[in-house]
C-alpha cells in the first residue's frame, strides 16, 4: 500500500495559475455560500477566504442571471473561479464565455452526451479544465447512465445498491455505479482529446468514499479532488471529512481538497489546512500541540489553548507551537515544539525546543508568546 511519502502519481491541470495534481502541493479549496447573483457579497465572501488561505473557490450557478454574475465576480478576485454547473449545460458555455478557470459537471444530471460535447468544445478552445463531480446524491438510475429518456428519477434504485463493504460476490454496487458513472464522462472527454480532467468521488459514507476513489485512481491518471459530501457541522463534519481524507491522503491518493462543512466557508479552509498539516503535507501556518488538562493545571487550559489558536490564525509563520498547562512538565513534553508556553498560578514559563527561555506574569503571557514566535525563523 502505497504511503503519506509516495503520492500517486497524476496527470496535473491548471486551474487559473494554480497547478492541482502531478508534483504540486495538495491544494485547498472551498465553496461561497451566498447567492452567486449578489455579486458585492459573493466577491466578499471570496475575499475572506483568500486571506484564510483559499487557493480555489467554487460558485454555485443555478440559473443565466447566475451565470453572467460569474463574470463580475472573476474580474475581481486573484484566485481561481470553478463554476458549479447542474442540469443545464448552457450555463456551462456562459461560464466558460465569461472567463471561469474551471468547470464542474455532474454527470448524474447532466447526461445528454451531444450537450456535453458541446460543453467540452467550449473548455477545450479556451483551455479550461473540467472536473467530473460524481456525488452518490445525485447519482444517474440505475442502468441509465448517459441515458435522458425513459427514467423516472424517483424509481433510479440507486439507494438500494449495497454500499462498501455490503456487497456480496458478484452484486452491482454503489462503488460500481459510481465508477461506471465517472468512466462514461472520462470516456466522452477523451474521445475529443480533451484530457484537462479532475474526478472527484464524494459519498457521505466514509467507506463508500474511500473505496470509490482507491477504485478509480487504479484506473485513469488525472488528478482527484477529494471530499465527503453533505459531511455536517464543523464539529461533526470536520471529524467525518478527516476519517475519510486521511485515509485516502496517507495512501497517497488525492491532489485537492473540499472539507463541506454546514458552517462558515473559512472553516472549511481551516479544517482542510489542519488536515493536511496533521499527515506533513502541507507545512501553512502554525501547527500548534496543547495538553488536553487535568488536575495538575493552575489555568484554564482549554481557554489559553482556544485564545493561542485565535491568535496564531494571524501569523504565517510555519512554526509549531506548543500550549501547556504545567510548568514542570510541559516543556519536557513538547520539547519538539519551536515555541511554547507552559502555565502556573499566576505565571507563565516560554520556552524553545524544550529550554525555557522566559519566565513572565499571567497577565502577559500571550504577549510573550507571541512576541518570541514572530522571533522565530519560518521553516517556509
Amino acid at each position: 500500500m502505497m504511503t503519506v511519502n509516495q503520492r500517486r502519481v497524476t496527470k496535473p491541470v491548471y486551474v487559473g495559475g494554480v497547478k492541482v495534481g502531478g508534483d504540486a502541493d495538495v491544494t485547498v479549496q472551498s465553496m461561497t455560500k451566498t447567492d452567486t447573483r449578489d455579486v458585492k457579497a459573493t466577491v466578499r465572501q471570496i475575499h475572506e477566504l483568500e486571506e484564510a488561505g483559499c487557493e480555489i473557490i467554487r460558485s454555485a450557478v443555478p440559473d443565466m442571471e447566475a451565470a453572467q454574475a460569474m463574470a463580475e465576480i472573476k474580474k475581481q478576485i486573484s484566485i481561481p473561479l470553478i463554476a458549479d454547473i447542474h442540469f443545464h449545460y448552457q450555463l456551462a458555455l456562459e461560464c466558460a464565455a465569461g472567463g471561469v478557470d474551471c468547470l464542474r459537471l455532474n454527470p448524474g444530471n447532466l447526461r445528454n452526451e451531444d450537450q456535453v460535447r458541446e460543453v467540452v468544445a467550449s473548455a477545450k478552445e479556451r483551455n479550461i479544465p473540467i472536473r467530473i463531480g460524481v456525488n452518490f446524491g445525485s447519482l444517474p438510475p440505475v442502468g441509465g447512465i448517459g441515458r435522458t429518456r425513459g427514467f423516472s428519477r424517483h424509481m433510479d434504485l440507486v439507494n438500494r445498491l449495497p454500499k462498501a463493504g455490503e456487497a456480496q460476490s458478484g452484486d452491482y454496487s454503489v462503488v460500481d455505479h459510481m465508477v461506471a458513472t465517472a468512466l462514461w464522462e472520462i470516456s466522452l472527454l477523451e474521445q475529443q482529446d480533451f484530457e484537462q480532467i479532475k474526478i472527484s468521488m464524494k459519498a457521505f459514507d466514509v467507506p463508500t468514499t474511500v473505496e470509490a476513489y482507491r477504485r478509480l485512481s487504479e484506473m485513469v491518471p488525472y488528478p482527484l479532488h477529494l471530499g465527503i459530501t453533505e459531511a455536517g457541522t464543523a464539529k461533526s463534519g470536520s471529524i467525518r471529512t478527516a476519517v475519510g481524507l486521511g485515509v485516502l491522503l496517507y495512501e497517497g491518493i488525492g491532489d485537492t481538497i473540499r472539507v463541506s462543512l454546514s458552517d462558515d466557508s473559512v472553516e472549511e479552509v481551516i479544517a482542510g489546512y489542519e488536515i493536511l498539516k496533521s499527515l506533513n503535507l502541507r507545512d501553512k501556518g502554525a501547527v500548534m500541540v496543547a495538553c488536553p488538562s487535568c488536575g495538575r493545571a493552575d489555568v484554564d487550559i482549554r481557554k489559553l489553548a482556544n485564545d493561542v489558536d485565535a491568535l496564531l490564525r494571524g501569523t504565517d509563520r510555519n512554526v509549531k507551537v506548543a500550549v501547556m498547562g504545567c510548568e514542570v512538565n510541559g516543556p519536557g513534553e513538547a520539547k519538539d515544539a519551536d515555541v511554547g508556553i507552559a502555565a502556573g498560578a499566576g505565571r507563565a514559563i516560554i520556552f524553545r525546543k524544550g529550554e525555557k527561555v522566559r519566565v513572565v506574569p499571567e497577565a502577559e503571557m500571550l504577549t510573550a508568546l507571541m512576541e518570541e514566535i514572530e522571533k522565530t525563523p519560518s521553516k517556509a
